[in-house]
């Protein structure tokens, strides 16, 4: 089974992501945190590619796409903007240093790494997609 989303690059945006992942698990009959996980998870890299790839342009669109095969979600989240947005290399953040600095965001992509089985970041054209899995019993 698989399902679309196309969304404006604003974070206003965000609760219609959450909602449309949301439903589409819920009719899988997964477990309530295992939604809740994949959710976060793809809200966050949503949020990233609104925030940091298109600066909340909002003429600039994502398009969103949930597979569900064989126990496997597999998510594919496209930017169609002009910039190419790929993270550095996962590494996991100190934490102690992180709460000693006071620091505040730049949690978020190890988090999603920490909740999805498998995260790329690839160009496709001259767009960025990032895929997502995770094995699901």
């Amino acid at each position: 089974m698989k399902s679309t989303l196309r969304i404006a690059c604003s974070r206003s945006h965000l609760q219609q992501v959450r909602d449309f992942v949301r439903n589409y698990l819920n009719s899988r009959n997964l477990p309530e945190i295992t939604v809740n996980q994949v959710v976060l998870a793809i809200d966050e890299v949503v949020a990233n590619f609104i925030i940091h790839a298109n600066g909340e342009d909002e003429t600039q669109f994502l398009d969103l796409k949930l597979a569900f095969s064989q126990h496997e979600l597999n998510v594919e989240i496209a930017d169609n903007g002009d910039t190419i947005y790929l993270p550095g290399t996962h590494q996991s953040p100190d934490l102690r240093a992180y709460i000693k600095e006071g620091r505040k965001g730049g949690m978020g992509m190890a988090l999603v790494n920490r909740l999805m089985d498998r995260v790329e970041f690839f160009t496709r054209g001259n767009h960025t997609v990032c895929h997502l899995s995770k094995h699901l019993a």
